[in-house]
């Protein structure tokens, strides 16, 4: 008799009724701006407990997938969400403070994202709204900004652009990139010599909006490109 092989466990009820609920929304059963059914009629149509449905929905609502209502009404309930770039975020911010990612791959990450963004935005036809990138570096112009003030307006300046691009998993992917560029910036240059870096990456954010708005794809990827390596090779030796 030969011996009895362990059984793989399976898996637990809350993500039975994450992969149903995954299913539905393959399916178009279940589209974004839909409530869900109650936590009852769920827990019956999957044959599941109440608490399992309960854990699952928040799994998806800390996921950014669900945006919970409490109450009575219309407007209670669980919905999901339009545009869950939640997840992405929290997934590579926790990543990032857990140091699951390297610095280096983060800078390469960096280049290969706001690469496809530069070019994008310069190929446009008209030129993308960038207003609000703009705003962010008349701010940045403000010489009594602290270096950590400077940079937290620095990496929202670089995702303003990738939103402006349009691409929501780019721009879900900045985002959850912002906090741990922000994390690894902040000691990357030498106090002595931030004045310095400071007035080259204001006149370098210049440069990027320009060669968006000259319309020349080949002037913006070179002004990323050196842009993301010039400082990191400065203040991190990456």
């Amino acid at each position: 008799m030969s011996p009895s092989t362990p059984s793989q466990p399976g898996p637990r009820a809350w993500e039975q009724v994450l992969s149903r609920l995954e299913e539905m929304l393959v399916s178009g059963e279940m589209l974004p701006g839909q409530r869900l059914p109650g936590e009852r009629t769920l827990a019956a149509d999957l044959g599941v407990g109440r608490s399992s449905v309960r854990e699952a929905l928040r799994v998806m609502e800390a996921l950014g997938l669900l945006k919970a209502q409490t109450g009575s009404g219309p407007n209670a309930g669980a919905m999901i969400v339009s545009r869950p770039t939640g997840g992405m975020t929290m997934l590579m911010r926790m990543q990032v403070a857990a140091q699951g990612f390297p610095v280096s791959d983060v800078v390469q990450t960096r280049l290969v994202l706001e690469s496809e963004v530069m070019q994008t935005l310069a190929n446009r036809n008209p030129t993308p709204d960038l207003t609000h990138a703009v705003e962010l570096l008349d701010s940045m112009d403000d010489p009594g900004l602290a270096a950590e003030e400077f940079l937290i307006l620095d990496a929202q300046f670089h995702v303003a652009m990738a939103d402006a691009a349009g691409n929501q998993v780019v721009a879900a992917m900045m985002a959850g990139l912002r906090a741990s560029i922000e994390s690894y910036v902040l000691s990357g240059v030498p106090v002595n010599t931030w004045p310095t870096t400071c007035s080259r990456l204001r006149h370098e954010h210049r440069g990027l909006v320009d060669a968006v708005v000259a319309g020349d794809p080949g002037l913006a990827l070179d002004r990323i490109v050196g842009h993301i390596r010039g400082y990191y090779a400065e203040g991190a030796n990456i």
